[in-house]
């Protein structure tokens, strides 16, 4: 059952804020919904934007500017929080990157955090509440987010293309098995046996693909002047996975962008329309 924590009149349609009893989670959880106008007249496609570290189911909402283009283009936005909040696992406020808004999209299957750090369920999860609350249509589904919700973007619709029909990301951590937040949150969440962690590793998934996944392609913005770029998330991985398994990728490289949403606001108008042009 949801329950409206608030709403706000936003570009003819309306901004609301939801809070749900998650049984994947075992904990309340929120998330933010944009509804176009129209919406409710029949049923529209729906993107799933996955946010960031430290980021809530607010950040995107406030900081993109993406709800006058979904108003023109008819498309309801869904942004979920981006970790279990009141877990009350020691430690889980200790670190920025890793706990406390750093879910990373994975289902934990390590002590202590296995109770209730089930992220990957969870958007599962909400994807199914979302269709059977909301004016959403179910064979119109796409996902997309931002650096460790890039990542859980791609691990979602790599494993379940069937169920999201077009993806795109900003700036994701690409292969997180190799980078040190990767290595960091893989290692908590998942145990130390690397072998553990391919299901969650972007590159890895799309090496392994037989076949395109996605024949309309795939779309990520990478700024140049991102300070994360070198370390932390690899989109070169991903473009060699991605030829190598006969993906169309349409990997932009930016001079003079870096990783935050004044980077994510200059383009997010041109996901919205390429996952329209997806959804139809």
């Amino acid at each position: 059952m949801l329950e409206l924590l608030n709403e706000h009149a936003c570009f003819g349609g309306v901004q609301r804020f939801y809070r749900h009893a998650s049984s994947a989670i075992g904990l309340p959880m929120r998330f933010s919904v944009y509804l176009p106008p129209g919406a409710g007249e029949r049923p529209l496609p729906v993107l799933f934007y996955l946010a960031g570290l430290t980021c809530t189911e607010e950040t995107f909402m406030t900081k993109a500017g993406a709800q006058r283009v979904a108003a023109r283009e008819g498309l309801i936005l869904v942004a979920p929080d981006t970790s279990p909040r009141g877990a009350g696992v020691a430690g889980e406020t200790d670190s920025w990157d890793f706990g406390v808004g750093a879910g990373f999209y994975v289902d934990a299957t390590q002590e202590p955090w296995s109770a209730h750090y089930r992220m990957y369920s969870y958007i599962l999860e909400l994807r199914e509440l979302v269709l059977s609350s909301l004016p959403a249509d179910p064979e119109r589904v796409g996902i997309f987010g931002h650096s460790m919700g890039g990542h859980g973007a791609l691990v979602m619709a790599l494993r379940n293309p069937s169920l999201f029909r077009s993806v795109s990301a900003f700036a994701p951590i690409a292969a997180p098995s190799r980078c040190p937040w990767g290595r960091k949150a893989f290692g908590g969440y998942l145990g130390a046996d690397a072998s553990h962690w391919r299901d969650y590793d972007a590159s890895l998934l799309m090496a392994g693909m037989r076949e395109a996944p996605f024949p309309g392609g795939i779309l990520i913005d990478q700024g140049l002047a991102d300070k994360f770029l070198a370390e932390q998330l690899y989109p070169e991985a991903f473009e060699q996975a991605c030829a190598q398994a006969g993906q169309h990728l349409m990997l932009r490289r930016h001079e003079g962008y870096d990783h935050g949403y004044y980077f994510i606001s200059t383009f997010v108008e041109e996901h919205l329309r390429f996952h329209r042009g997806q959804l139809g």
